[in-house]
């Protein structure tokens, strides 16, 4: 496959962009090959700017479930176009996509519009924090909750475990309140609470992580973390911004029969546009301002655009309710995979949940940050290359999710089922 064009673009890039992208995962490093610089995409298909097509499993990191450029989401704008761009003032959109995603969570009474995940997750903490009075806030080793300053920590060595700047940039002082404990082991965040008694203000967690590929949670983790709360008087914060509508379309409170105090989205409720969203109990989200001291604001929050996008597709999934679909369409992909670990002795697992999946080359179960980070990344490269030069297009990285819509077909699961055949064939 040529990548010409693209390689001089990259090497271009590279001397006025850092690294050549403006988001690190972008940069294939790692790979071995260098990105294909993207010009169009349609349905579930992306084309480069040499003309290579390639099937897509990140769509956009998960907004596309509707597929690239959806006609009723491209309408949409459009009129919106002709109103519009932004106002910095209310708009009837945002009371709409705000009651579309009330109407959905029953956990979540109010909800304030933000431009990004990143916001959405600062946002939340700092309200758990000036709800509680509280300082500290637990995250796991692995999930990832954007670039705020005070979830961009790595675990220490023991199970009571005081975050460590992971960028430089990022002030000691400021993450030495984030406890860093380990999915799916209650028993390190019981000790956390204990060690910090009266002083959490928070759990934040993606109760279905992508961002160490696809877990999920097992042993009523998720149960026991909200009795932790309960118990502590912290908030319980789920991130959804990855998993929203995408595991199902009611969310996790419903797949795992677990109420979280607070809720952050984006992805999909933005259509394809840059959005974020926290919301939750009344009685939090009314300490944040005008109503109460917690301040939050943002130009761009609300942005006509992204709320006529978000509410195009929410509305039409629900109406589609493509959700059995799109996970028969993964539970396919995965009966094939594992007919093509048995002809070639191969165990590699498949993790899958709704139309979230992750391959893993680790031929145990993976359920922890620990089973991620025992993976055979070097074959993943190989894999990841393989997978290019025909045409289908995975995260470049062990660490992250894949996703289908409601336009991959059958035929387009065949051939990447193929390709994984083909590729442990040719080992």
């Amino acid at each position: 496959m040529i990548r010409q064009e693209s390689e001089k673009l990259f090497s271009q890039s590279q001397k006025c962009i850092p690294g050549g992208v403006n988001s690190p995962v972008r940069s294939f490093r790692g790979m071995k090959i260098s990105p294909p610089f993207i010009k169009s995409a349609n349905g579930c298909h992306i084309v480069d700017e040499d003309n290579n097509e390639y099937i897509d499993y990140v769509l956009s990191w998960g907004p596309m479930i509707l597929g690239h450029g959806d006609q009723d989401v491209k309408n949409a704008i459009q009129s919106q176009l002709d109103s519009g761009t932004s106002f910095g003032a209310p708009t009837r959109l945002e009371l709409q996509l705000a009651n579309e995603i009330i109407s959905v969570y029953d956990s979540m009474d109010m909800i304030r519009m933000v431009s990004s995940g990143t916001e959405a997750t600062m946002s939340a903490i700092r309200l758990a924090r000036g709800y509680t009075g509280k300082e500290k806030i637990i995250k796991f080793n692995g999930c990832y909750h954007g670039h705020g300053d005070c979830l961009l920590v790595e675990a220490g060595s023991g199970a009571l475990t005081h975050g460590e700047p992971n960028s430089p940039g990022v002030l000691p002082d400021i993450v030495k309140h984030t406890l860093v404990a380990e999915y799916n082991d209650i028993a390190t965040v019981e000790a956390l609470f204990n060690s910090n008694k009266g002083n959490i203000a928070a759990i934040i967690i993606e109760p279905i992580p992508g961002n160490m590929g696809l877990l999920l949670p097992k042993d009523d983790f998720l149960k026991k973390l909200r009795q932790l709360c309960d118990q502590n008087a912290s908030v319980l914060i789920f991130d959804e911004v990855m998993s929203g509508y995408r595991a199902s379309f009611d969310g996790a409170e419903k797949l795992f029969g677990v109420e979280p105090d607070l809720i952050t989205l984006g992805k999909v409720i933005g259509g394809g546009l840059p959005v974020g969203a926290y919301g939750g109990k009344e009685k939090i989200m009314k300490q944040i301002s005008p109503l109460g001291p917690v301040y939050q604001a943002g130009t761009l929050s609300g942005n006509p655009l992204a709320m006529t996008a978000g509410l195009t597709t929410l509305q039409k999934i629900k109406k589609l309710q493509p959700y059995a679909d799109l996970s028969n369409s993964v539970q396919e992909m995965s009966k094939e995979i594992k007919k093509a670990n048995q002809k070639f002795g191969k165990n590699y697992q498949f993790n899958h949940i709704g139309s979230m999946f992750t391959l893993f080359f680790n031929e145990s179960e993976v359920y922890k940050k620990s089973h991620v980070d025992n993976c055979d990344f070097d074959l993943f490269a190989q894999y990841f290359a393989f997978t290019m030069e025909r045409g289908i297009y995975i995260a470049p990285s062990q660490y992250e999710a894949g996703f289908v819509s409601v336009c991959h077909t059958s035929q387009d699961l065949e051939k990447t089922a193929k390709s994984y055949y083909d590729f442990l064939q040719q080992l």
